[in-house]
């Protein structure tokens, strides 16, 4: 069976606390000596002749050593460490009583024949037990009736006994003596009973119990394998596919195997102590904490995955017949004895806890000295610190579990794309349960909803029963990312809730009232009105409920800041200056609102030209402080082309360009404003206003294209950028002109941005784009998107696209696939296919923010809103990121995709000398090669030799 990696906390070579044997050799008088020694820890027992109590001076491991014969509890000592998984043969001859009959010890009589057995407990091999004890409950001690005048038993008598009790103990560790029977005083001669105190006959029955359910467990994990595991896995059964078989059991069963191993070879080193020292056992703390430390790991791989494989189970049960079957007819197996699949499954979980509660009896009844009372508190430390530990693996199990029958009972909403990564393998169910809203109606009414907290997203479900008695959930509003959840009051006092009674009316003795306790949270961009009061049945759930949303919103942040797409990367912070409460009326210079950047490269060293209200500021971008090259200009929009050597501006509705190597000089104070004034070149002079220019390369070409707004139509102009010498090549040294590409052609009115594609050129108006091709000016431009009704079932949904569309404002149209297009609109996006009509059975996906602008780099689409930055997934419309910010604005794109991303937000900065701007570069990270970086680290420390 598979299971996940895990860590082996074997000890090696460590061992564990574990008594010395007992040697005939070493110490004969331990074996019915006649020499008498008192023990004056205890009290003597009531008899004439005391039991011989040997030294306790424990040597080297080497040399062999003995156990106590006493049956008085002896004064303990730190016995030396040896392994428990030792099988040196070793003998404990247990002491022989001194007790008086009113015979003659010459005259033996046995005890009576025990009355017979039922049918049930009759076996012939089971160890023999007076009548006395068989019926009698509990030991008093030595004084019980007819215990008194008792002559000295022959060493005859007691080989008997010792006989009868090895015989049941080896019926007992075959499994073979009836369940009623296996108790520690059926194994043991009655006059041990006598002679123990009630104590020590406690503790050696608590001990017993220790070896009968080993022996239970590790049975019915054979069971397990016998009756579940090996039927599914044989052919002739026929339950399910071979393949989907071993899946299963992996699945359902997952490392029990390797707990089944585990507790083989700790039953076997049980049953090698409880031969060694029965029936007087001293210890098996050693054993039980040499296999608690290598078994744990496999414990908590089982424990944590539990829940899956009873869902596993569950849904095997709902879909195969032949598998329900298989599993009632397993159900009447007598050696199941009428438990379920469940129980027998779940026998790992509870297998810990009832060990710790048995180990819990044994150190209560266990006396003062004995080394058990050092080992059994570190076994009981490591079991509770694993069940501790493993309570928060099961949780999350069955949280997952949870998950899986909330993502089985989602429908999606009609026409919306909505990814909300369901289907990864760390998304995990934080919190759920029933919620109530007030409807907005005139009565304000009640409503019944479902709330679903997961670890990306916040949701508002209605349920409902289905006919084929399933629950569905569908979406009341559109999930809340958890980047975007607020959570505002939860103290508001309760508000009544009054039901209608049976006539409609509230005002009767049936109707019922209830206190329900309110709650709000809301979406954190503050131009969508989604604001939700939802209300809970107590004051504890709504604690919960805060308490998870809390803790959800801190934990996403946390996991989003360390796992970014793209790091914001502060540019400048302090320079760029606008007026604000706290500056000052007088003696401030303000630059103004950023309005558009420009980033190029020339002669090796990057510079940054940032477009103000009051002007134009060129500065190298890693300095803090920028130069005003151009006074009293409030660029629209400025973009550099270092490879010609031009700088061009977009201000008011001209269109202007500049030398880029005297812009840099004048930044550089080498050079006067008045002088790069007069190095102007004004483009479209008699055209008319320019509404927008973009530049950009189609086909190896550089492209200017500029739309020119007159009286009577919207005209679109190319330009090419040239070298003067066609034949050499362009640079900043050469001089370089523009020329017209192609002819004028009308576009719409409301056009307002262009964009590069492969070979065409899109024009985006208010509607529509049309992609018009500037190597052939002729071409009739390709509108889309193409929405028309159709009779193949989908019109419905593209009716709903076209209401979409129609209201909203095209931003922009970026590639997806070879075949397939998104269309970029401020408030959603759609997919389009090659010839502009919608994909993806008319879908769309609604933004969260309603975008100024985007940008498209690599597998993303970064959109662009005035409190926020989305980055969604290209394919799949998922956000995968989202930057926070005030006054965000998209200000530099560059030529190509490669170009660097700038945006300009409010600062950070608020004094006299104003509020600052900041500047920022959104850099795309790169995911972290784990065996790259530990490479890394060993080369560094193989350096030192280390």
């Amino acid at each position: 069976m598979q299971s996940t990696s895990r860590s082996r906390n074997s000890p090696g070579g460590s061992r564990h606390p574990h008594p010395d044997r007992i040697s005939p050799h070493a110490h004969p008088q331990a074996f019915g000596s006649p020499t008498v020694s008192q023990n004056p820890s205890f009290p003597p027992h009531a008899f004439p002749t005391p039991f011989p109590t040997p030294q306790y001076d424990y040597p080297s491991p080497s040399t062999p050593t003995a156990y106590p014969s006493s049956l008085s509890p002896p004064n303990w000592q730190r016995p030396r460490a040896t392994s428990s998984y030792s099988l040196e043969s070793t003998t404990l001859a247990f002491p022989e009583p001194q007790l008086y009959r009113k015979t003659s010890s010459r005259d033996v009589t046995h005890p009576p024949p025990p009355p017979p057995r039922t049918p049930r407990q009759h076996l012939d091999t089971t160890p023999r037990v007076t009548p006395a004890l068989s019926h009698r409950s509990s030991v008093t001690g030595p004084n019980f009736q007819g215990a008194e005048h008792v002559e000295p038993q022959t060493d005859h008598d007691l080989s008997k006994l010792s006989l009868d009790s090895a015989a049941g103990l080896e019926l007992f560790q075959s499994g073979k003596t009836p369940e009623s029977e296996q108790e520690w005083a059926r194994f043991v001669p009655p006059q041990a009973l006598e002679a123990l105190g009630k104590k020590e006959v406690e503790r050696q029955s608590v001990l017993f119990e220790i070896f009968k359910s080993e022996l239970d467990y590790v049975n019915d994990l054979q069971i397990i394998e016998d009756v579940y595991i090996t039927p599914i896995l044989s052919a002739p059964f026929e339950i399910m596919a071979k393949e989907k078989g071993k899946m299963f059991v992996s699945e359902v069963f997952w490392n029990m195997d390797e707990i089944v191993a585990h507790h083989r070879r700790m039953l076997r080193s049980l049953f090698s102590r409880q031969r060694d020292q029965h029936p007087l056992v001293q210890s098996i703390a050693d054993i039980v904490l040499d296999n608690a430390l290598r078994f744990t790991p496999e414990y908590e791989s089982y424990i944590k995955h539990s829940p899956l494989s009873l869902e596993h189970h569950r849904k095997e049960l709902d879909q195969n017949p032949l598998y329900s079957n298989f599993i009632e007819t397993c159900s009447e197996d007598p050696r199941l004895r009428k438990r379920d699949f469940k129980t027998l499954l779940t026998r790992p979980i509870t297998r810990l806890p009832r060990l710790k509660l048995i180990l819990e009896r044994i150190q209560h009844l266990t006396a003062e000295g004995h080394p058990d009372l050092e080992t059994i508190p570190i076994v009981l430390t490591v079991l509770q610190d694993f069940i501790k530990s493993s309570e928060p693996g099961i949780a999350a199990a069955e949280d997952k579990v949870k998950f899986g029958a909330l993502y089985k009972s989602l429908v999606d909403p009609q026409g919306e794309i909505t990814d909300l990564d369901l289907r990864d393998e760390s998304r995990t169910l934080i919190h759920s349960g029933p919620l109530a809203r007030q409807k907005s109606d005139t009565w304000r009414s009640w409503s019944d909803i479902f709330g679903a907290l997961l670890d990306n997203y916040f949701m508002l479900l209605k349920e409902e029963m289905s006919t084929s008695g399933t629950i569905t959930r569908s979406h009341i509003v559109r999930p809340i990312p958890l980047e975007y959840l607020r959570v505002a009051s939860f103290e508001e006092p309760p508000v009544v809730r009054k039901e209608r009674a049976d006539n409609g009316s509230f005002i009767s003795i049936n109707s019922t009232k209830q206190n329900m306790y309110p709650f709000t949270i809301y979406h954190a961009n503050p131009k969508v009105p989604r604001q939700y009061t939802l209300y809970t049945l107590t004051p504890t759930a709504r604690i919960n409920w805060h308490n998870a949303l809390v803790d959800a919103i801190g934990v996403r942040k946390v996991r989003q800041d360390a796992n970014k797409w793209y790091g914001p990367q502060t540019l400048n912070d302090g320079f760029f200056r606008s007026p604000s409460r706290t500056s000052q009326a007088t003696g401030t210079h303000f630059t103004g609102r950023i309005r558009c950047v420009a980033s190029f490269e020339f002669k090796k060293r990057n510079y940054l030209a940032a477009g103000c209200t009051t002007g134009i500021y060129v500065g190298i971008r890693a300095d803090s402080s920028f130069q005003r090259v151009l006074e009293n200009v409030s660029p629209t929009s400025i973009v550099a082309v270092p490879e010609f050597n031009k700088l061009l501006v977009h201000c008011d509705t001209a269109l202007f360009s500049y030398p880029l190597d005297l812009v840099i000089r004048v930044s550089q104070r080498h050079d006067t404003p008045e002088t790069l004034e007069g190095s102007m070149e004004r483009l479209a002079q008699k055209d008319g206003s320019v509404l927008f220019f973009k530049a950009g390369r189609v086909a190896h070409r550089t492209l200017i294209v500029y739309a020119t707004k007159t009286f009577m139509h919207v005209t679109l102009h190319v330009l090419e950028l040239a070298d003067q010498d066609e034949n050499a090549r362009p640079s900043a040294d050469r001089g370089s002109s523009f020329r017209s590409f192609g002819s004028p052609m009308p576009i719409p009115r409301d056009a307002h941005d262009a964009i590069f594609l492969c070979k065409d050129v899109a024009i985006c108006a208010s509607k529509a784009i049309h992609i018009v091709r500037p190597l052939n000016m002729n071409v009739s431009p390709i509108v889309v998107p193409k929405l028309f009704d159709s009779t193949n079932g989908a019109n419905t949904f593209i009716h709903v696209l076209r209401e979409k569309c129609d209201a909203a404002k095209i931003l922009g149209l970026v590639r997806c696939e070879k075949a397939e297009f998104l269309l970029v609109y401020d408030d959603f996006g759609c997919y389009m296919d090659s010839h502009g009509k919608p994909a993806r059975s008319a879908g769309y996906i609604s933004w969260e923010c309603k975008a100024t602008a985007y940008a498209h780099r690599g597998p993303h689409l970064l959109l662009f809103s005035p409190r926020f930055i989305e980055v969604r997934g290209l394919a799949s419309g998922k956000l995968v990121q989202v930057i926070e910010g005030k006054d965000v604005r998209l200000v530099h794109s560059g030529l190509t995709k490669e170009d660097m991303l700038v945006a300009a937000m409010t600062g950070d900065i608020e004094d006299e000398n104003g509020l600052s701007e900041k500047v920022q570069e959104l850099v795309q990270t790169t995911a972290i090669d784990a065996q790259e970086l530990m490479g890394r680290v060993e080369q560094q420390w193989d350096e030192w030799d280390v």
